[in-house]
């Protein structure tokens, strides 16, 4: 019989050996060994956390490791992030219970670290409290936040004070939902909820931020049809789209479907949405998620939306252009994101560039276009929209608009609004 901390060891391992990404593994895990309540809870806690907070945990175990950390077997290194990780930062959990649990866990699946793992561990507990930061600024951010300094370095110069982001994504992200407005109202849906232990708030028109007492899976049959998850940010980016009942408009880049309900709601369920997407075996949860949710005007189609559709060009009133990014606004809820190659977003700003001018094509004179993303990055944002602008005639920018991560409760995210005017610029 497996218990939930070995549960979260074979996890964090199964994460960093394969690659998987940690809420796939996590819903894997949950069914597999058939958790529920506070065994759920603290396994999904446990191993969130110690993929989250990788850099920190590095930083305390190398100053109580007489083996350089990035020289340790994969196995033993799991073993001691998900036991340093509950030193650290659980305080429900005895910092003795968490080093019982990690040396019984070696005996298991690495006998011969039983005694390294009870070593560096116990010594972590005698320098926990009174163990130095680096004194450098970024070093000490990256160290404080466990996000890398490439990042940290990134948004100081940015935004200003890196910090102010970095606090906003070290909360644990909470739920919120978009109504339903096709099968109810916001009201009505809140009714519902105050037949529950819920405590929540009203977010954006049609939004309501779940601040605690309901778990995901009572809201899931609370609520059926009537809402479904989607981000604070996320819905103010289909705001700005602004569609209206009896339209035709393209989402180019759709997966995994939330801006395109939210689209398709604003319409009334009247008009046409064409969802395109590179991942044909994406479109089905879109598919999927429209028919629950009583959805009939979108179509789907797999298409790389790096080069336009011939026969849609200038057929569209409005385009969503979601692009594909770092997804630097969303590490809360993607741990792994912020370990992502430094050389693959990098590439990204052409392959976005090249979406958003196939995009902008669909356009008829007078429609509008959002260019969106889930990051924080200006290479990925504003010198996009600017490039776009300064080399296009015919496309005015409205506005632009980042959202900046809130305490656990809104995504950081970018938006901006294009028009395409009636009259060619003249060169």
């Amino acid at each position: 019989m497996i218990n939930v901390r070995q549960a979260a060891y074979l996890s964090v391992l199964r994460h960093y050996k394969e690659n998987r990404f940690s809420n796939l593994e996590i819903d894997s895990a949950i069914k597999k060994y058939g958790f529920t309540g506070p065994d759920r809870s603290l396994f999904t806690v446990i191993v969130y956390g110690s993929i989250e907070r990788r850099i920190t945990l590095d930083y305390y175990l190398s100053a109580c490791s007489v083996k350089p950390v990035d020289s340790l077997d994969p196995e033993v290194m799991a073993i001691l992030l998900t036991g340093a990780y509950q030193i650290l930062f659980l305080d429900r959990v005895p910092d003795h219970a968490a080093v019982n649990e990690a040396v019984e866990c070696a005996k298991k699946y690495k006998p011969a670290s039983k005694g390294f793992v009870n070593a560096v561990l116990r010594k972590l507990i005698s320098v926990k409290d009174s163990l130095e930061l680096p004194s450098d600024r970024i070093k000490n951010l990256s160290v404080r936040y466990s996000m890398p300094e490439w990042i940290v370095s990134l948004w100081q110069e940015q935004y200003g004070d890196a910090e102010d982001i970095l606090c906003g994504i070290d909360k644990p992200p909470t739920i919120t939902l978009r109504t339903n407005t096709l099968v109810n109202t916001r009201a009505e849906l809140m009714e519902k909820l105050g037949d529950t232990p819920c405590e929540y708030t009203e977010t954006s028109p049609d939004g309501i931020h779940i601040l605690r007492g309901i778990s995901f899976e009572e809201l899931e049959e609370l609520c059926g049809n009537g809402a479904y998850v989607q981000d604070e940010a996320s819905q103010m980016a289909v705001r700005a789209v602004d569609a209206v009942p009896g339209e035709f408009i393209i989402d180019t880049c759709c997966c995994p479907g939330g801006k395109t309900f939210g689209i398709a709601m604003c319409m009334e369920n009247k008009g046409k949405v064409l969802a395109l997407d590179l991942h044909k075996s994406k479109l089905s949860l879109v598919e999927k998620g429209a028919n629950r949710l009583g959805i009939d005007i979108i179509e789907t189609r797999e298409h790389n939306s790096k080069n336009a559709i011939p026969e849609y060009i200038g057929s569209a009133d409005r385009v969503l252009c979601d692009v594909p990014c770092s997804g630097l606004g969303v590490v809360a809820k993607k741990p792994e994101t912020r370990y992502k190659n430094r050389e693959d977003i990098a590439r990204l700003p052409e392959i976005q560039y090249a979406i958003l001018q196939a995009s902008s094509s669909y356009l008829r004179s007078g429609g509008t276009l959002v260019y969106s993303t889930c990051t924080l990055n200006k290479s990925e944002n504003e010198n996009i929209v600017g490039r776009f602008i300064s080399e296009n005639s015919g496309y005015i920018l409205e506005n632009m608009t980042t959202y900046f991560p809130k305490a656990g409760k809104t995504d950081g995210f970018f938006v901006a609004k294009i028009k395409k005017t009636s009259e060619e610029k003249i060169l």
